[in-house]
C-alpha cells in the first residue's frame, strides 16, 4: 500500500468515525467558525483546567479534510498544556504552507498533502483557528 492511499485512508476513517463530537458543560470555551468561501463550518469547544486542554469536543459540517482535521484536532491536543497546543498548532500551520513540521504530528501528517491545494488549507486549518481564537488571552475590556 503505498503512503497516499494511507494517507486516504486516515483522513477518510476520521471523516466518516469523527472522534469527539458532541458538546461539552455550558462553562466550556466555545467558539463558532465559519469558512465563508466553502461553507464549512465548526462549533468547538474546550474544557480547560489549569492551563490544560482536558477535553475538546466538536459539531460542524463541511468537506472531509475539515471535519477529519476537526476530529484529529480534538484527539491531538487532549490533555496538553495550552502553550504546547498552540505550538501543535503552528507546527500543523507550517505544514500546510508545505514547511516540514518541527515534530511528530502523528495521523495529522495525513493531511500533509493539502498544502499542494491553496483552496483546501483554509478547509484543513478552520479547527486550528477556532483552537488558537479558543485558547489565546482575550484583552481585558
Amino acid at each position: 500500500m503505498q503512503l497516499d492511499d494511507l494517507y486516504r485512508q486516515v483522513i477518510m476513517d476520521h471523516y466518516q468515525h469523527p472522534r469527539n463530537v458532541g458538546e461539552l458543560a455550558a462553562d466550556a470555551i466555545t467558539v463558532d467558525l465559519r469558512n465563508p468561501s466553502c461553507g464549512d463550518e465548526i462549533k468547538l469547544q474546550l474544557q480547560v483546567k489549569d492551563g490544560v486542554v482536558t477535553d475538546a469536543r466538536f459539531r460542524g459540517s463541511g468537506c472531509s479534510i475539515s471535519m477529519a482535521s476537526a476530529s484529529m484536532m480534538t484527539e491531538a491536543v487532549k490533555g496538553l498544556p495550552i502553550a504546547e497546543a498552540l505550538a501543535l498548532s503552528r507546527s500543523f500551520r507550517a505544514m500546510m504552507r508545505g514547511e516540514e513540521p518541527d515534530r511528530d504530528l502523528g495521523d495529522l501528517e495525513a493531511l500533509q498533502g493539502v498544502s499542494k491545494f491553496p483552496a483546501r488549507i483554509k478547509c484543513a486549518t478552520l479547527a486550528w483557528q477556532a483552537l488558537e481564537k479558543a485558547v489565546r488571552p482575550q484583552p481585558a475590556e
